[in-house]
């Protein structure tokens, strides 16, 4: 019988609430450490959720190092699994593709999927200057956007850039800060992860010198720029949606509701169970549908956190951003752990469904 399997970090809310969920099921699942993987690594047929790995470092300057690292391991899997008898709640290639903001974001436009448009130079790249930007908004007559490092969650580095051209008025909202001297000087940061720190907290920057110094840091890390949409609104609030779509059918989803422009629920933004928008049926269906054909595109992708924005009036549903791991949702653990004991059932179908058969921790 195959061995139901994860792999992440022990003693997080990923683990504990997954495994209560088997406990439940009545499914014994072997947890497995990034730390001892490949010595703790299984014999014999497996099915494998890939869990994200813990990352305590809030240098910006270190996420490429540590995704391009979280890459190799994932090819590693990968190529174990060509040799074993394997299979994935997601395939590694899944995780590591929707891991590429850009190239996540160009392979779903390329099948006319509606997503967030991205402001880009004409010649093959990202945007890599402050000036560079100012002049693609200038041409595009696009006056604000959001700033998002290509790897990297939980809005680390993530900034909303809105700029007047006949004023030179900025402002920038962001989680990011750059460290002070003295701060870099005790942490090497100019050698291990450059001068920029996410704070976790937002904050709002006017002076222009300052938000053109953040920007071209920020954009220096390696950064997609996009379109900034005014969102519906919700009693005062703008708000966005993040639903876990699993095996074609959408789990869970949550409105994020924010008096500023970035939605993350950590910054202390307010989650509402999307029911309460008051959404048409047809309305309903329409967004449930972008997110499967968003989920078809990538192949061996069985269960992702998306995120849509509905534009103010129109109400037209755009991707913003897919993240392959995106299933921690505190209103759902907390409640009725929907996201974790459905991924139990794959896990048993995967498992036992043929046999027939049970097996108690």
């Amino acid at each position: 019988m195959r061995q139901a399997a994860v792999l992440g970090k022990p003693d997080t809310k990923r683990t504990h609430y997954l495994g209560r969920a088997a406990r439940e099921a009545g499914l014994h699942v072997l947890f497995l450490d990034w730390d001892r993987w490949r010595t703790d690594f299984p014999e014999g047929e497996i099915f494998l959720k890939i869990d994200p790995p813990v990352w305590d470092s809030g240098l910006l300057g270190q996420l490429g190092g540590l995704t391009e690292d979280y890459r190799r391991q994932l090819r590693e899997i990968g190529k174990l699994a060509d040799v074993r008898d394997m299979e994935f709640l997601n395939k590694p290639e899944a995780i590591e593709a929707l891991l590429d903001k850009q190239g996540c974001k160009r392979r779903l436009e390329a099948a006319g999927v509606s997503v967030s448009e991205e402001i880009k130079p004409e010649e093959a790249g990202l945007i890599g200057e402050a000036e560079q930007l100012l002049e693609i908004m200038r041409a595009r007559r696009v006056y604000q956007v959001f700033i998002k490092p290509v790897c990297g969650s939980g809005a680390a580095g993530v900034a909303a850039f809105r700029w007047q051209p006949g004023s030179g008025r900025m402002v920038l909202y962001t989680c990011a800060r750059e460290m002070t001297k003295e701060e870099i000087s005790e942490r090497k940061a100019e050698e291990s992860g450059g001068s920029l720190v996410n704070t976790k907290r937002l904050q709002r920057i006017t002076d222009s010198g300052q938000v053109l110094s953040m920007v071209g840091k920020l954009l220096s890390l390696g950064c997609i720029v996009e379109r900034w949409y005014a969102k519906a609104e919700y009693r005062g609030f703008s708000y966005d949606l993040r639903a876990v779509v699993q095996d074609e059918r959408m789990d869970f989803c949550l409105a994020r509701l924010s008096k500023g422009p970035i939605t993350n629920l950590h910054l202390n933004n307010h989650p509402l169970e999307w029911k309460a928008l008051g959404f048409s049926e047809r309305k309903a269906e329409e967004i449930e549908k972008l997110c499967r054909r968003a989920m078809a595109c990538f192949p061996g992708l069985r269960s992702a956190g998306i995120d849509i924005l509905l534009e103010k009036g129109g109400m037209r549903p755009r991707i913003m951003e897919m993240n392959a791991q995106g299933d921690l949702i505190y209103q759902d653990i907390y409640g009725q752990n929907v996201i974790y004991r459905r991924q139990v059932e794959m896990m048993r179908e995967a498992c036992i469904g043929q046999s027939g058969t049970e097996e108690r921790m």
